[in-house]
């Protein structure tokens, strides 16, 4: 029963020196778990809304590319038809609308009227054509007093071609302003009830292309092109070889200067980093090839769009796609790239405590015996002023009732050395003591006691 009861006081008392030792490691540990979640981004959504314009720089045809490669990683993506880019822009600073991405066309807007939109990058050149009936012309300026449609009434066309035209002193009367679609717009050129159509598509776009061998329809080489470009930093000057758009037919018949504003990728500021680096993934996927206008490897560029760049944009186009992205699938490395955050606590907090616990517990089993050595270094002490016979055995008597104390403590076995070691020094201590009593005359029955014991 004895023996029993022994069993359970040092199970009892280990438990105690475990969680005195762990408890406040737990404790630490649970605290910086709480810390790093609180970093940890969340998951993606599995679902991006994005905003295209129809007739504008052929977006609507871009967002169903994007659409398809996003389904491949598991992400839906709705198309959100718009008016323009400035009504796509409107959405994406619109928290309630749920846009989260947008097509838009460089110049449209910035970032004093939007603060929390961001550029993903530049995707093309999407060039403006002035198609005009009647004689040549080299310029805007020659559109005085003319009939011209210049787009929707929320689209980017017509914030490029009203910027343009007021540039050139030909935006208020006579000059009458139309805002008519694309389709219309082309309609009443070829018969003739308006005189110029201002459109901002790309050079591969089909009714473009259709419109350029319209007899009696000319398309406006810019004479000025390098002074707009100076003026206004999104647009760019490009040459339009003469027969790029037909061989056969010889269309355009001649050099064409032309301005054009880029297509561009932006999103509100709060969109997942991960879903911003799949979709410039997308447009690297969907851009990158060579037009008529763009050359291979050209798009999606880091170019001037009017909104500024967001942190991931900035990395992807100064190093390319991130490590995790480059080889594992999307959902993959969007989950070691949160989890990493969790390796934080196992350096930071568990390698040193998986240093310190150990030495603590072991400091607490050993403290136990420890303390009991200032019990034997007082008795030495004392012995060293010389005390008499009775303050001899009281000395002896405090000793054995030190090593009684000690022989009660419970003592796991990796540590029993620890307590034998102790027995050892107050054997050596009462040898000592054992020695100036029997110096000191004819020993008492504690003094043959303790030498019946040291024997």
């Amino acid at each position: 029963m004895k023996k029993d009861s022994l069993k359970a006081r040092l199970r009892r008392t280990l438990r105690w020196d475990l969680w005195m030792t762990l408890g406040p490691a737990l404790v630490i540990v649970s605290i910086a778990f709480a810390v790093t979640f609180y970093f940890v981004k969340p998951a993606p959504p599995k679902k991006v809304v994005i905003a295209a314009a129809g007739d504008e720089g052929g977006f609507r045809y871009f967002a169903r590319k994007y659409q398809e490669i996003l389904a491949k990683h598991g992400v839906t993506v709705e198309i959100r038809p718009t008016d323009g880019s400035l009504t796509s822009i409107k959405l994406l600073e619109d928290e309630r609308s749920g846009v989260d991405v947008a097509f838009v066309q460089s110049g449209t807007s910035d970032a004093t009227k939007a603060p929390h939109v961001v550029s993903l990058g530049s995707l093309s050149y999407v060039p403006l054509w002035v198609f005009y009936r009647g004689p040549t012309i080299d310029d805007l300026n020659a559109l005085q007093g003319k009939r011209i449609v210049v787009g929707p009434e929320e689209s980017g066309t017509r914030a490029l071609s009203m910027k343009l035209l007021e540039a050139n002193g030909v935006g208020a009367a006579p000059t009458e302003l139309l805002n008519l679609g694309r389709d219309e717009a082309i309609e009443q050129l070829k018969q003739g009830k308006v005189d110029a159509v201002f459109i901002v598509s790309p050079a591969e776009s089909p009714p473009v292309q259709r419109l350029a061998r319209v007899p009696d329809i000319h398309l406006l080489s810019f004479s000025r092109g390098e002074a707009y470009v100076r003026r206004y930093p999104y647009l760019s000057r490009h040459v339009l070889p003469r027969g790029v758009l037909d061989l056969a037919a010889d269309v355009p018949g001649h050099d064409v200067v032309m301005l054009a504003p880029t297509a561009n990728l932006v999103a509100t500021d709060a969109l997942h980093p991960a879903l911003a680096y799949l979709l410039m993934r997308a447009a690297s996927e969907v851009h990158g090839k060579a037009g008529i206008l763009d050359r291979t490897g050209e798009f999606p560029a880091a170019l001037e769009a009017g909104f500024p760049f967001s942190s991931e944009a900035r990395r992807y186009y100064e190093s390319g796609v991130p490590l995790l992205h480059r080889y594992l699938p999307f959902w993959a490395a969007n989950l070691v790239d949160r989890l990493w955050v969790m390796l934080v606590p196992f350096i930071a907090v568990l390698v040193p405590l998986g240093r310190v616990a150990p030495a603590l517990y072991q400091w607490r089993v050993r403290s136990r015996i420890f303390r009991w050595y200032a019990r034997l270094k007082e008795i030495e002490l004392q012995l060293e002023e010389g005390p008499g016979r009775e303050m001899l055995e009281e000395m002896l008597r405090r000793l054995d009732e030190a090593e009684r104390e000690v022989n009660r403590i419970p003592m796991p076995l990796a540590y029993a050395e620890n307590l034998y070691f102790f027995r050892e020094h107050v054997d050596v201590v009462r040898r000592r003591l054992t020695r100036r009593i029997a110096e000191s005359g004819e020993p008492s029955s504690e003094v043959l006691t303790a030498r019946e014991k040291t024997a």
